[in-house]
C-alpha cells in the first residue's frame, strides 16, 4: 500500500462524516457558506489536534503519520473498528491480531436459524464459509459440508473454480467479483499476519486474471451486487438476490438470498427447501447439524 491510499481513504472518511457526528454543530465550525460534504479539513484538523495543512499534506499522499495520530483522527471522525484497523494497516501498523476470526459464535448461528426458508451462510473476513442453513443446502449451490476447504472459500469458487449450477449475467458477475475482491483487499489490510489469508492471496493472484486485476487496480464498491440463477436438473432455475450483512461480534459475514415476493422463483425456492428434508444450520467441516 502507499501513503496515497491512506490520503485516500482519510478524505474518504472525512467527505462522509458530518459535522453533528463528530460532535459539531450541525453546520460545522463555520456554518456560513458552507459548500461541503462532511467535516472540512480545518475542522477534522482542530478535532485531532494537527494543522488544517497537515491534513491536506496527509490527503495527498505527503505525510506518514504516527500511529498516535492514525488513532486521534479516527476518533475525530468517530469510525468504526473496521475503519479503524483499515487506516492503521494503510498507516503500516497493526490494530488487529493478525489472524482472521474464524469461529461462530451462538447468536450468529441462531442467526442462520431466523432465515428458516431463505438461503443463508456465514463467512469470514476470508470468504470461508463456516456455516450454512438448510435452505442453502436445498439449493445444491456448495459442496458437501465436510469437503476440502477450497470448496467452501467464495473467491476461490468465483474465480477460479465456478459451479456451473450457478449462473450470472455478465454485469452482475463483474459487480460480485468487485465486491469480493474488495473485501478480501481489506482483509488482508486488517489482518497482515494470517498466513492463510496470505496464501489464498498469492494462490488467486496466480490463477485468476480478473481478480489479480482487481487487487492491482481496485475498484470503488458502494454496494453488493450478486443476484444469480441457481439452476437446477429436475427443474427449472431459481433466481435470487443476495444482501451482505456484517456479523461484527464474532468478524464474520452472513449473505442472504432472496426471490422477489410471489414470484415464481419464490414459489421454486420454497418447494426446493420443502423437499430437501436438509437440518436446520450446519457448521462446515462437520457432518451433522452444528
Amino acid at each position: 500500500m502507499s501513503l496515497s491510499d491512506l490520503g485516500a481513504a482519510v478524505r474518504r472518511l472525512r467527505e462522509h462524516t458530518e459535522p453533528a457526528t463528530a460532535g459539531l454543530p450541525s453546520g460545522g465550525l463555520r456554518p456560513a457558506g458552507r459548500r461541503v460534504r462532511g467535516l472540512r479539513r480545518e475542522e477534522l484538523a482542530e478535532l485531532a489536534g494537527v494543522s488544517a495543512d497537515y491534513i491536506r499534506r496527509l490527503e495527498q499522499g505527503r505525510r506518514h503519520p504516527s500511529a498516535g495520530v492514525v488513532t486521534a483522527i479516527a476518533r475525530a471522525l468517530r469510525v468504526g473498528r473496521a475503519d479503524y484497523e483499515r487506516l492503521c494497516a494503510l498507516a503500516g501498523y497493526a490494530a488487529a491480531d493478525g489472524q482472521v476470526p474464524r469461529e461462530a459464535g451462538t447468536a450468529a448461528m441462531r442467526l442462520l436459524e431466523r432465515f428458516d426458508g431463505t438461503p443463508a451462510f456465514l463467512t469470514d473476513a476470508a470468504w470461508n464459509v463456516v456455516a450454512v442453513n438448510g435452505a442453502w443446502l436445498a439449493l445444491g449451490g456448495g459442496g458437501a459440508p465436510a469437503g476440502p476447504a477450497r470448496d467452501w472459500n467464495v473467491a476461490w469458487r468465483t474465480f477460479c473454480d465456478a459451479r456451473a449450477e450457478i449462473g450470472r449475467t455478465e454485469e452482475h458477475t463483474a459487480g460480485f467479483q468487485a465486491a469480493l475482491a474488495a473485501r478480501l483487499r481489506d482483509a488482508h489490510l486488517r489482518y497482515p499476519a494470517d498466513a492463510s489469508l496470505a496464501g489464498l492471496v498469492d494462490e488467486l493472484r496466480s490463477t485468476s486474471r480478473p481478480f489479480d486485476t482487481l487487487w492491482r487496480t481496485p475498484k470503488t464498491v458502494t454496494t453488493y451486487e450478486n443476484r444469480a440463477v441457481f439452476r437446477h436438473p429436475d427443474g427449472d432455475g431459481i433466481t435470487l438476490d443476495g444482501a451482505l450483512l456484517d456479523v461484527p461480534g464474532d468478524g464474520l459475514m452472513a449473505v442472504v438470498l432472496t426471490a422477489a415476493p410471489g414470484s415464481a422463483d419464490a414459489a421454486r425456492l420454497a418447494e426446493a427447501v420443502r423437499a430437501s428434508g436438509a437440518p436446520a444450520v450446519v457448521k462446515v467441516g462437520q457432518t451433522g447439524p452444528g
